[in-house]
């Protein structure tokens, strides 16, 4: 029983020393333009994050292979394959989101980084104060997301605005952020970017913060529950239903009672990660529609 938190704590002192040594290397060759590393780390990592899994699952989207993924689809007989004419709007609306609005942001989110404390100082974190704020930015932002969000399904600002995202009943990743520019300013960027300039993180915080949101919003959106990953029927049911599960995590969902419909349904049952390679669709089917009696 001491030798394993013992063992954990030498690892951790172990793995915390090769990253502060490596951390201040960096910090000696970008001596003076540290500028560069907040923009590596804000923009050039999670933008990998993005491109590099989105990029993965279009091909499976647009080529429907390996075939086996299939089996895992949430909405059967969706995107198969993806519409190319509008895939190519979303691809589109995305890159404009990213180069025009989420670059200029975080941009403009330096200074105030800066003011609150140097996100490139030079003793980075300890794993356990990492820990607390990735707790905090997460609770943060399922509370600011869901408000925005139900913000954005008044019917005024609906259809303006929020009917595009709405435009994929059965979601593909790479819409994760397709949405029009007052969305995705509000509750796209701002619910993420609160969380590091009220803690005033380090940049590395803020780097594994921002990729892991994009990375669990892509999940989110792929339209598949596949083997070992977090479950994505919450959000895609609310792609299919609009008015039900409107948090990240569903914390504010069950506050609200806006999850009502969805504990009604199958997809409730198989929102769970799958931890074998049985597709919850088949292990969990869904009822078989009742048909009228021919007299």
């Amino acid at each position: 029983m001491i030798f394993l938190p013992r063992h954990l704590q030498r690892f951790w002192d172990a793995s915390g020393y090769f990253c502060q040594t490596q951390w201040e290397k960096l910090l000696s060759t970008f001596e003076g333009y540290e500028w560069i590393l907040y923009y590596i780390g804000v923009i050039l990592v999670p933008g990998l994050c993005f491109w590099g899994l989105s990029g993965l699952l279009l091909l499976v989207d647009t080529t429907e292979k390996p075939t086996f993924i299939s089996r895992y689809r949430i909405q059967r007989g969706k995107n198969e394959p993806v519409d190319p004419v509008k895939l190519r709007q979303a691809v589109l609306t995305v890159l404009f989101n990213q180069n025009f609005i989420s670059i200029p942001m975080l941009v403009i989110y330096y200074p105030f980084l800066k003011w609150r404390r140097d996100p490139c100082s030079r003793e980075l974190p300890t794993f356990h104060w990492f820990l607390v704020e990735m707790a905090f930015f997460t609770l943060l932002q399922e509370i600011l997301f869901y408000y925005a969000h139900r913000l954005f399904h008044h019917p005024m600002l609906y259809k303006k605005s929020h009917k595009k995202h709405h435009e994929w009943t059965a979601p593909i990743g790479v819409v994760s952020i397709y949405a029009d520019p007052p969305e995705h300013v509000v509750a796209n960027m701002l619910p993420v970017l609160v969380g590091p300039l009220a803690m005033g993180s380090h940049l590395s915080s803020i780097t594994v913060w921002l990729s892991m949101v994009l990375i669990v919003s892509i999940i989110n959106h792929t339209g598949y529950h596949l083997p070992f990953l977090p479950s994505p029927e919450f959000h895609d049911y609310h792609h299919l239903k609009s008015n039900q599960c409107y948090g990240v995590l569903g914390l504010m969902d069950h506050l609200h009672g806006t999850d009502t419909l969805f504990k009604q349904t199958k997809a409730y049952e198989r929102h769970v990660i799958l931890l074998g390679f049985t597709p919850l669709s088949e292990s969990i089917p869904d009822s078989p529609k009742k048909t009228r009696s021919a007299l």
